[in-house]
């Protein structure tokens, strides 16, 4: 989430980041190491997602599956959201913004538009695996499935960037008691009203849209297994079920407790004052940032063709470079040449 305002990570750092509202044991210690875990496990994994979904692309030689662009759009909006982890943690360590105005606006805005994007791929990936599990000839049996799945990525970041415009807007440095903040300039009903839109756009109606895709799903199997169509549905039943609660328990976890402690701030809640408070502005902040990490994990890492598509390509890459070791001319390394019998009959030049 963004540096400031409501609803976001900029609401931990310009009222909970300052001096007086946090250790600076924790401000300048496990905030930076968790942090750096964050951003290193992130970058590694959406990494590794996007060279898996680039070999199959180049294997099928054809469009990628819906899934496939979709798993594509979240990688790129979470490694996006992930370029804004460091100027946070600077801010947070230093006990100040030192990156001006701009950046003030466009980290901002970026959080916000990216976790939002985020937030609704997650969504339209409930609605893909629907349709691809419960509706499979209208998934596979339209040619231009996937060129309509290319306009809706696109299209979810109209809504993604409306929510992050307010932060390009009214977002500007200013100075409280000595250190230079990156604030939300805004009234309180402003901050009532943009943290409510906040809540109910980037959370609460993504996470309803999960939950009800996937229990579509859910009573869909079951029925078909009730029904003796597909007796071999129980243990897939079973692993959608258990896969399916996973995602929504993950989602709610990360997010969740964010807006809470933005309700509470916009809310002027007493005790946001105490250690226990403080406290809980440090979980949430990471819960947030740790979604990053937890996205790859559940939605790609879990599958069993994944992993064994990553051990493939990783093993045909290892080839690749013990034959240009074996093959290739190195400097400082011995080449053996290929036997060539004309060479041994061919007498040396006279001089």
């Amino acid at each position: 989430m963004s540096e400031g305002g409501a609803g976001n990570e900029s609401v931990f750092w310009s009222v909970a980041g300052t001096p007086r509202a946090m250790h600076w044991d924790m401000q300048q210690l496990l905030v930076p190491t968790m942090d750096a875990l964050i951003m290193l496990t992130g970058v590694t994994g959406h990494s590794l997602v996007i060279f898996v979904l680039a070999g199959r692309r180049k294997r099928r030689a054809g469009p990628p599956h819906g899934t496939d662009t979709l798993l594509l759009a979240l990688s790129a909006s979470d490694l996006l959201l992930l370029t804004c982890l460091p100027f946070h943690t600077t801010a947070i360590a230093l006990g100040t913004w030192p990156f001006g105005d701009f950046l003030c606006k466009a980290v901002s805005f970026l959080g916000v538009a990216c976790n939002a994007a985020s937030v609704f791929t997650l969504s339209a990936l409930a609605v893909s695996r629907y349709l691809t599990v419960v509706h499979p000839t209208w998934a596979f049996g339209r040619r231009r499935v996937g060129h309509w799945l290319n306009a809706v990525v696109v299209l979810l970041w109209v809504p993604a960037c409306a929510l992050g415009a307010p932060q390009f807007a009214f977002r500007a440095v200013g100075v409280s008691v000595g250190p230079v903040h990156c604030f939300a300039f805004l009234s309180n009903l402003s901050q009532k009203v943009y943290s409510t839109a906040l809540f109910l756009v980037g959370f609460a109606l993504p996470l309803g849209v999960i939950v009800l895709m996937y229990a579509k799903i859910y009573c869909f199997l079951r029925r078909t297994r009730r029904q003796g169509r597909a007796p071999q549905l129980e243990r897939y039943q079973s692993q959608v079920t258990q896969t399916s609660a996973l995602l929504v328990l993950v989602f709610t976890l990360c997010w969740l407790p964010s807006y809470v402690l933005m309700f509470m701030l916009v809310g002027g809640s007493q005790g946001t004052g105490s250690q226990h408070y403080r406290s809980f502005a440090i979980f949430a902040r990471l819960l947030a940032s740790s979604s990053t990490v937890a996205n790859p994990v559940l939605y790609v890492f879990m599958s069993h063709k994944f992993r064994q598509e990553l051990l493939g390509l990783s093993r045909h890459r290892c080839c690749d470079c013990w034959a240009c070791w074996d093959y290739c001319p190195m400097p400082g390394r011995d080449t053996v040449r290929p036997f060539n019998p004309v060479e041994l009959e061919t007498p040396p030049p006279h001089g």
